[in-house]
């Protein structure tokens, strides 16, 4: 780990039709509620010394109706952390909203690839401070359309052009091993992180302390808990107590 570099902790809050899921590698299909008050969770998050949560706006991702995930979104800011926020940010609008909500950085992916003026747009109007990419892969290629699309490019592909438009955050998710526990891909995200400058957070896969240790020792900006913190396995106070 960097002398003085900051490593962060993200629980996540994954939001769809205004209820907080999981889901498993992705999978619409393979999902599991954990109830219908988003802000409940986040106030959960802070008595337990969390500083930021990740919200994912799942609906968004999928292309369908996001009016109840936006209400949970003000509803989780209210809290008064600070929130990351990705899932169907594809056009002006939808990165314009949150941010003028209240959200401090936007995600994005889909929209990284198939419309990467829209990148060249946010980072000019917002700062890089409050863009980031999100790169989802399933091996090794870049996944699209709330990860249900194989793309040809490479996860080095994607987070070079990401750099080279402005962009200095990023999240790299293992799509196989999201919401399995099944550990997380260190050493792909150091390798994005070393070869494109990007500032990485890990995503998919955290099952228990060791996994957060990795990331912060193999000098990543982060990393991003959800399953393991919502079934009780693993204590966001024990993790960053412990990390």
């Amino acid at each position: 780990m960097e002398a003085g570099k900051l490593f962060t902790v993200f629980p996540a809050i994954d939001l769809r039709s205004g209820k907080v899921v999981r889901l498993a590698q992705g999978n619409p299909s393979r999902q599991t509620a954990y109830g219908d008050d988003p802000r409940a969770w986040a106030e959960r998050w802070q008595a337990e010394g969390a500083d930021w949560l990740h919200v994912i706006n799942l609906s968004g991702a999928f292309s369908e109706n996001t009016q109840a995930n936006l209400e949970a979104l003000e509803s989780i800011l209210s809290v008064g952390l600070k929130v990351e926020f990705g899932g169907g940010i594809r056009d002006k609008d939808t990165v314009r909203i949150p941010l003028e909500i209240g959200v401090e950085r936007v995600f994005l992916g889909t929209a990284a690839i198939q419309n990467p003026s829209l990148v060249d747009w946010a980072v000019d109007r917002y700062g890089p401070a409050r863009i980031a990419g999100d790169i989802g892969a399933r091996d090794g290629k870049v996944m699209v359309k709330g990860w249900q699309e194989s793309t040809p490019l490479t996860v080095l592909e994607v987070g070079q052009r990401l750099r080279n438009q402005g962009v200095e955050w990023c999240v790299l998710t293992d799509v196989k091993r999201d919401g399995v526990g099944s550990g997380v891909d260190v050493s792909s995200a150091v390798e994005l992180q070393a070869e494109t400058g990007l500032q990485v957070v890990a995503s998919g896969g955290v099952s228990m302390l060791e996994d957060v240790r990795h990331a912060r020792e193999a000098g990543l900006a982060g990393v991003i808990i959800g399953r393991v913190l919502y079934e009780g396995r693993l204590s966001l106070r024990a993790v960053l107590s412990g990390a």
